[in-house]
Formats: C-alpha cells, structure tokens, sequence
C-alpha cells in the first residue's frame, strides 16, 4: 500500500515554499527557494525530480545547487531565462547583485496536461498571469495542488511584473483551477495552504 506525504519548507528573503512530496520511498520536489538544499540535507532526503511551478528568482535559487547535489532532472514549463528570473529587474530594483547559480531545465513541459515521472501522477494547468511560465501541479488521487504563486490564502499572485497580465490570471484561475473539487488543497509558492472552496467563496480578487 502506497502512502503519500508532504512536507513543507520556507526560506529566503521573501518566504517562498518549497514542498518535498514522498511516495512510499521515493521523494520528488516542488521549487528551489534558498536554503532548500541544506534542509534536505538535514532530513536525509534525495529528491528523483524538481518541478517547478515557475522561474522567478525566490522559487530557482537553490535550483543549481539541487542539480548538482542530487543530480535529478528539472521540469519546468520554458527554459531558463532573464526575462522569466527577474533577475536583472531585481538587481536594478534593489541596487545589490542578485546571482542566481545556473541551472539547466531537462524536460520541458509546455505541451503537457499529464505528466507521470516515478510513479508520481500529476496534472498540470498553465495558468500565466502571475508568470508566463507559471504551472499548477495536482497530485492525482490526493485532492491537492501546488499552485505556486497563481492562487493564494485570500489573494492572489502581483501581476504588476514585466510579463504580468492581472486579466489573464484571473481568468485562468476561474477556468482552469475552479474546475477542480471545493476540497481541494492549495500549497502555494508563499504563506499557509487553502482550499479551492474557501478560496471560491471569500478570496476578494475572484468574488
């Protein structure tokens, strides 16, 4: 018998989420936010695969370093680029370097609804807005999403960064991910989970 579970971590200047979803004994991550590396590490832990839900600076910083550590392949919608890290916009914004450790993408995962790598079952939504290369990722059989930075607890991702398009992410939530059950979980690229019921009835951005 097969048992799932999902554990969660938090760094970085700007608090993003990484998950680290495990079957059985096999272990597969969800994006690479500072210091992600060290924590797996610390739990002993060896992912097979890193998703990510999209390629802004805070969610691939310690994508190289996953790479290199556990040598597993990267799935991601485009391939790496300055226009989808942010990371010149970043560097000008704040007036500091902001470096991010090159990374390579194996699979590209644009043309994909399914996808299944291991034994782990997914189907994904592309939801730009937030991202053009933003992915929301369900876990078949388990009622959950890792959405990212496309659906938040009461809010939803900005879209006021170059390539953001606030009226297509609403639209792409409203007609991709409210087809999915109320009881749906939302692990989201920053602060606590929510569901897509509560997320229907109350978030103020899609009432």
């Amino acid at each position: 018998m097969t048992e799932l579970s999902i554990r969660s971590f938090c760094g970085g200047v700007y608090q993003t989420n990484g998950y680290l979803v495990c079957i059985d004994d096999h272990c597969w991550l969800f994006d690479a936010p500072e210091g992600i590396t060290e924590w797996l590490n610390e739990i002993g832990e060896t992912p097979e695969a890193l998703f990510l839900t999209h390629q802004h600076h805070d969610h691939v910083l310690d994508a190289g370093k996953i790479q290199a550590e556990f040598a597993c392949s990267v799935y991601a919608h485009s391939a790496p680029s300055d226009d989808l890290t942010l990371s010149k916009l970043l560097e000008r914004m704040m007036g500091i370097p902001c470096p991010i450790d090159p990374y390579s993408v194996d699979h590209l995962i644009a043309e994909r609804s399914e996808l299944e790598v291991g034994g782990l079952r997914m189907n994904l939504f592309h939801v730009p807005g937030h991202s053009p290369d933003s992915v929301c990722f369900e876990l078949c059989g388990a009622s959950i999403l890792i959405g990212g930075d496309v659906l938040f607890a009461g809010s939803i991702g900005r879209t006021d960064f170059p390539n953001g398009n606030h009226r297509q992410l609403l639209s792409g939530i409203r007609e991709k991910l409210w087809l999915l059950a109320d009881e749906t979980t939302v692990l989201p690229g920053h602060g606590p989970a929510t569901t897509i019921g509560e997320e229907k009835a109350t978030n103020p951005f899609l009432s």
